[in-house]
């Protein structure tokens, strides 16, 4: 390697994969365990329900209602502002042998009782559960088109091999995420899934930085072995890759404890979302990659068609000495100003 890079202080990261890829393994049985055991907790957007809308004369207390509907037995009861601070629309789960008009007498019966009777009743609905079953089809399909999006991006973009180890990684983050959720058994609804395929991009966001980096040292590193090359790249991209993850969790963390009962699930997966989409643009992509077979000769542009072993490596010198004339370049512009 450059005499720069070998002064770089670097943490094994590849050294420890096969321990690391060993704890997702770990991971991803016991959330698919969780999912066939317990099953996800579907909110009233997948399971279907009624809904009620009523009207308050004055701001309503949006969790002091919902405060109210739990007392009284509505445990999965969502509540939230319609339209403005007096407006609140509740959704209700169905409930065995009994209608929507009997759900919505008991709902408004509990809240007088327990909360107010300064509402008016503005509208029942009943949401059927083939609702809930096209929303659950055409999740699992937008979360599968993404996947798809992402295995040709990354193919055209850098190699084969990159883009089955980003796939790879970015199911290692879904499923870890539903897994949570099944085993902690909070409500999974449309914002939850939004989340997961938000948690989707920022993981995919991440792993392409390390990739970028890995196909450049690939280029211009003139020694090393393709674990130690991608070693230093993930090492290159370690204060970028935590700074992002932590801002990120702070103003989730933040949206967790204050954002309300509405957003609470949708932080709770953004949160596990970014801390194993960091742990595995770190560990699992790049390490599929390398046990794929992935090397210095798979990033290099040809120099012609039909060109040898010889062209391919005085083509890399020739990078790697415009690579070390533009560094010696900047690093004496940087004496300059001084």
């Amino acid at each position: 390697m450059s005499t720069s890079m070998e002064n770089q202080k670097e943490y094994n990261f590849m050294g420890h994969r096969k321990l690391a890829m060993s704890v997702s393994l770990f991971f991803i049985v016991a959330s698919i365990v969780g999912l066939f055991v317990k099953g996800l907790n579907f909110g009233i957007d997948f399971t279907g329900g009624t809904i009620v809308e009523l009207s308050y004369d004055k701001p309503a207390e949006v969790d002091t209602i919902r405060t109210s509907l739990q007392d009284s037995g509505f445990e999965r009861a969502v509540v939230q502002n319609f339209g403005s601070a007096e407006d609140v629309l509740i959704r209700i789960a169905p409930r065995e042998g009994v209608n929507s008009a009997q759900i919505s007498n008991q709902v408004m019966e509990a809240l007088r009782e327990n909360h107010s009777e300064n509402f008016e009743l503005r509208r029942v609905e009943f949401v059927g559960p083939q609702v809930g079953d096209e929303l659950t089809e055409d999740g699992a399909l937008a979360v599968i088109y993404a996947l798809i999006g992402v295995l040709i991006y990354v193919a055209l973009r850098f190699e084969f091999r990159f883009s089955i180890g980003s796939v790879a990684a970015l199911v290692h983050d879904v499923v870890i995420t539903l897994g949570v959720f099944a085993w902690t058994q909070a409500q999974f609804d449309l914002t939850v899934l939004a989340a997961i395929l938000a948690v989707i991009g920022y993981s995919l966001n991440d792993t392409i930085v390390v990739f970028d980096r890995v196909r450049e040292n690939f280029r211009t590193v003139r020694d090393g072995t393709p674990e130690e090359v991608t070693n230093l790249a993930v090492n290159q991209m370690l204060a970028r890759t935590l700074m992002t993850s932590l801002t990120t969790l702070l103003v989730l963390i933040a949206l967790f404890v204050l954002g309300g009962e509405i957003i609470h699930n949708f932080a709770l997966a953004l949160i596990v979302g970014v801390v194993v989409g960091t742990y595995s643009s770190t560990f699992v992509a790049s390490s599929i990659a390398l046990a794929l077979g992935v090397s210095k000769e798979d990033l290099m542009q040809p120099v012609k068609e039909g060109a040898d072993a010889t062209a391919q490596e005085e083509e890399l010198n020739r990078i790697f000495l415009e690579q070390e004339a533009a560094r010696e370049a900047k690093e004496a512009a940087k004496k300059n100003k001084h």
